[in-house]
């Protein structure tokens, strides 16, 4: 197991990961993020280098305060090799599993080979499946504002899992520190928005109960992909299975497709 710190090596794996998007999404923007400025503190670990077969994005550990802080205990994992992967995310130097945290990646093995460590160390688990979008940037929208810490608040009691003052603080720093797109009202009250995260995926998309019917969620959603194509990164989300509507504004109005992969969200807490 090498923690990657030199800014040479990990350039090189960026070019890496994205010769094999789209399936690398979630950890090839995770790099990308690490690349420009590092926002979210995060660091990249490789069971080996330079041929490495798994790669494993996670929170430096001061980042994370609190153990049950799940919101910014965020990782990300792409494999090449399914014995690798489970190898290192066994790996007690890779993962803290005495903690808890979220894992990401669009691979089922990695969703299987998770549950399974989990099972094992009799740890309390969780998961949301999505369908994964691809935006293919083609032309230029309209620029729509971006989020500010005001609105922290509303978007945290609006999302069905948070709630609680770790989700406000790690929304808060989603709004400051990542792009994001919102519209407005005629008052100039928040309608809809979208955020991104430290693995460069559109999330935390929500148009209010009295907005929704006017596609908001689809104008908004391609504008904070404008942002994302604006800054080189790729721009990709997930969207609940049921939720049909999303898929096809998305995908009708502006260059989102559906890709064969199912985006797992994965939370796991020790028990009691």
């Amino acid at each position: 197991m090498l923690i990657l710190t030199c800014a040479t090596k990990l350039q090189l794996l960026e070019s890496v990961l994205q010769k094999s998007l789209p399936q690398t999404l979630p950890v090839c923007g995770a790099v990308m993020h690490i690349n420009r400025g590092n926002p979210a503190q995060h660091e990249v670990v490789v069971d080996s280098w330079p041929e490495f077969k798994v790669v494993l994005t996670r929170p430096r550990k001061e980042v994370v305060k609190e153990n049950g802080d799940y919101y910014t205990n965020l990782h990300a994992a792409f494999y090449w090799d399914i014995d690798a992967c489970q190898s290192l995310l066994e790996n007690k130097n890779a993962i803290d599993w005495g903690r808890a945290f979220q894992l990401q990646g669009l691979q089922d093995g990695l969703y299987k080979v998770s549950k399974s460590i989990a099972e094992v160390r009799r740890l309390l688990n969780n998961h949301c499946s999505y369908a994964t979008l691809y935006f293919r940037f083609k032309s230029d929208l309209f620029h729509y504002g971006t989020l500010n810490s005001s609105h922290a608040v509303l978007i945290n009691e609006t999302w069905s899992i948070g709630g609680n003052h770790q989700s406000l603080r790690y929304l808060n720093s989603l709004i400051c520190n990542f792009p994001s797109a919102c519209l407005l009202d005629k008052e100039g009250q928040l309608a809809s928005w979208t955020l991104s995260d430290p693995l460069a995926c559109l999330t935390h998309s929500y148009t209010l109960p009295q907005y929704r019917g006017h596609r908001c969620n689809t104008v908004v959603g391609l504008e904070a992909a404008r942002k994302m194509h604006a800054k080189g990164f790729p721009a990709y989300g997930g969207v609940l299975p049921d939720n049909k509507a999303a898929k096809q504004g998305l995908m009708k109005y502006q260059g989102f497709h559906t890709l064969p992969f199912t985006k797992y969200v994965l939370f796991f807490t020790p028990g009691c």
